[in-house]
């Protein structure tokens, strides 16, 4: 504890010196809490944290009386703290002690701020480094873009029943997180941890913060929508904008357009100026760097269309924004959402990648081949062949072979690197969703350049087999299902678990080489992507029900199938026991609903509960027109279906009414348990297995009293009074009891009826 106290005091010291101090000794301190103090234990880790976001919003000097931000002079300061914690690393530090929204609202308001200015003012560091305005704001840029986790494709904001993990975490939703920081109610402020991230959202402003609090930033946050929504249009001739996208041409393409005649077209019809011939500095525009991001698109769209029309090499191309990306880092972030938009679009047309105008892959891309078929030889999934056309599959759209183009020119140094981990994961992102053999013909570009990413990219290309492919992904779920429940043994002993569904470990690093992945890995690496996620409902409880019948026939002999009732006790047939069986038919559902839940979310779950499961109680299965052999099977899929169900509300909703989708949860339960009344009642025809539906009821309502009480008391009580005289009817007078008694109030009379009854 005295060590900690020690530490702290040190740490505090170091923060008073980066406020306080000179510049030198703010640039020393901020140096040494990006160091080994933010990677540190939890509890320096914590107060580091809290240091470091606290100085990205310094407090104005007291003696400050310019007219532009005081930021301004806390510039070489910021700019060590913005690289500093720019690894990706850093940010999942953040992130585990809730500081991202705040670290968000900081990144605005320096980037409002450093954007704005022209590049006209920069700074020496004692290391001899010169920094400019738009350094500081591409490096605040860039660690904003990767809070918000821009690069998603556009293919994740489609329109759907389910809207993607990660699409709805715009800059609008950071900034309402952190202004609920600032609520000062007082059963909030109890929380030691609400009492923290209160601290430290009003040490940098007490008042609520809103996108309309930066206007430069909402500007281009609105084109960046409208870049994804639509083609690019909207350059009128003669406006600031225009006349900077013929700036930036010209600087782009000086030695093209040194001639005389002009070899780029802006789309709206203006053409750029000839250039002179005259050096770098000459050309480049002294403007502040939210004008330059606002002319990017249209510069990308003119370049990339002068390239389709053999105005432009592809080399010149990727030159020319290679170049742009050198002038100002922060417009590789526009040139990345301008690919992923139009890439989506499908209107360019695929180039070859022949080594000639465009690099080719062809140099280990049949390795990539045998690579990915080793990672997914546990699954039985069967991967489409690379070389079965030839070079001519070697192909990729326009914008995707032009972005992965820019990629491999990037040095892989500290520098570049924050700007790469900006443009990898869109690019992996991006190629994941165009046709096979998209991703693996990246793949083998960027192991070219980079060996030592090998795995992580064959990794990335393997699983874009299911992503067009809704059997593959079936056929991965059953693996799943197969590893978990140790179905793929013949020996009866095996057990799988959590371990063999998850593996143990993925690379070529390890003994033998590339290795078959666990699929659950895998999973955990598609499911995002899956386009559409409604089938998984049918095929989960396929799956599920399929599991229950392979357990059944692994775990018991098959010739005792048409004999056995569910025993009590755990009674053992053979020298098997039943006890061990239910353990595998709970551990089926727990998968079920898991894959459920992290696949499609609320919105998935309300659905099967809603649709899937009274229509699969309806209709006539596949199993009951085979013939499960007597009454074990049925009832074994009836209690998983129980388990399943609930465990699926439960993850949707809670079992209590603390969380927001708690109020959701009724109105879905109601629901179900009318349907299940109503069966009782007579007045639904059901075409499972009355064994099936019977345990599935019992089951169901078993679980709500013992584990969920919270959702029977949620339920109307007259929906509870006929749910238990169905219940009675099965003779199961102590479960009809145990659902009124926990009912409220509106079902205390039938408890007491019931009581009297059955003591007389």
């Amino acid at each position: 504890m005295l060590w900690f106290l020690l530490q702290l005091q040190e740490l505090e010291k170091i923060f008073e010196m980066a406020v306080k101090g000179a510049d030198d000794e703010k640039i020393a301190a901020a140096t040494i809490l990006c160091g080994a103090s933010l990677i540190r234990g939890w509890n320096i880790q914590e107060h580091t944290v809290n240091f470091i976001t606290r100085l990205l919003s310094p407090p104005v000097p007291t003696d400050y009386s310019g007219k532009d931000s005081h930021l301004i002079g806390y510039a070489p300061m910021l700019n060590v703290l913005l690289v500093g914690i720019a690894p990706v690393d850093c940010v999942q530090i953040f992130s585990l002690h809730g500081m991202v929204p705040q670290l968000a609202a900081s990144s605005m308001t320096i980037c409002e701020v450093f954007g704005s200015c022209a590049p006209n003012i920069s700074w020496t560091l004692t290391t001899g480094e010169d920094i400019s305005v738009h350094a500081v704001f591409s490096n605040a840029f860039a660690l904003l873009l990767k809070l918000w986790r821009f690069n998603h494709p556009p293919i994740e904001y489609r329109v759907g029943d389910v809207p993607p993990v990660g699409c709805q975490l715009t800059p609008e939703y950071l900034l309402l997180v952190r202004n609920s920081h600032l609520v000062s109610s007082g059963n909030m402020l109890k929380d030691p941890n609400r009492r923290r991230l209160a601290t430290v959202a009003s040490s940098s402003s007490p008042n609520p913060i809103f996108v309309d609090s930066f206007p430069k930033l909402r500007v281009w946050y609105r084109q960046h929508l409208a870049c994804i929504a639509s083609t690019m249009c909207g350059l009128v001739n003669g406006t600031l904008v225009c006349q900077t996208v013929d700036v930036l041409l010209n600087m782009m393409f000086k030695k093209i357009s040194g001639g005389s005649q002009s070899l780029i077209f802006v789309t709206s019809g203006s053409s750029s100026s000839s250039g002179t011939g005259s050096d770098d500095t000459s050309l480049r525009p002294k403007l502040p760097a939210w004008d330059i991001l606002e002319a990017v698109p249209f510069v990308v769209d003119a370049a990339l269309t002068a390239c389709a029309h053999g105005r432009l090499s592809p080399r010149e191309l990727c030159t020319g924004l290679k170049d742009l990306a050198d002038f100002l880092p922060a417009s590789l972030a526009t040139i990345v959402s301008y690919f992923s938009a139009e890439v989506t679009r499908g209107v360019w047309k695929p180039v070859f990648m022949n080594g000639t105008d465009w690099p080719s892959p062809a140099a280990n891309l049949s390795n990539v081949e045998e690579q990915i078929k080793k990672i997914l030889a546990a699954t039985g999934v069967d991967v489409p062949s690379l070389a079965a056309g030839g070079s001519s599959l070697a192909i990729l759209p326009l914008p995707l072979a032009a972005f992965v183009s820019l990629t491999i020119t990037y040095k892989l140094d500290k520098a570049s690197q924050r700007f790469l981990n900006l443009a990898g994961p869109a690019l992996e992102s991006l190629a994941a969703g165009c046709p096979w053999p998209c991703m693996p013909i990246v793949a083998s570009l960027w192991t070219q350049k980079a060996k030592r990413w090998s795995d992580f990219l064959v990794f990335s290309a393997s699983r874009t087999v299911f992503l067009n492919n809704n059997h593959a992904v079936i056929q991965l779920l059953k693996s799943c299902f197969n590893a978990t429940l140790g179905l793929n043994s013949s020996s009866i002993s095996s057990n799988g678990g959590i371990g063999a569904l998850l593996g143990h470990g993925f690379g070529s690093h390890f003994y033998g080489g590339i290795s078959p992945v666990a699929p659950g890995i895998l999973y955990l690496r598609v499911y995002r992507s899956i386009r559409d996620i409604m089938f998984l409902r049918e095929e989960i409880v396929s799956l599920l029900m399929q599991s229950i019948s392979d357990i059944a026939c692994n775990e018991l002999p098959r010739q005792r199938l048409n004999k056995l009732k569910i025993p009590k006790n755990g009674k053992k047939f053979g020298n098997v026991s039943l006890a061990a069986t239910m353990t595998r038919v709970k551990l089926a559902a727990l998968l079920g609903a898991s894959l459920l839940w992290l696949s499609g979310g609320s919105g998935l779950v309300q659905s099967l509960i809603k649709e899937t499961l009274p229509s699969w109680f309806l209709s006539v299965n596949s199993s009951n027109q085979e013939g499960d052999k007597g009454d074990l099977v049925p009832m074994l899929k009836g209690y998983a279906l129980a388990y399943f169900a609930v465990l699926c509300g439960a993850f949707a909703s809670g079992v209590d009414s603390l969380s927001m989708a708690s109020k959701r949860r009724p109105k879905i339960i109601g629901r179900h348990v009318e349907f299940i009344a109503s069966v009782l009642d007579g007045k639904i025809s059901l075409g499972c297995d009355p064994s099936t539906w019977h345990a599935y009821v019992s089951g169901f309502v078993s679980l709500m009293v013992g584990c969920t009480p919270t959702w029977v008391y949620e339920v109307d009580a007259e929906l509870l009074k006929r749910l238990s005289k169905g219940l009675r009817q099965w003779h199961e007078q102590d479960l009809a009891l145990a659902l009124l008694s926990i009912g409220g109030v509106g079902t205390m009379g039938s408890a007491a009826e019931l009581i009297m009854e059955a003591s007389s």
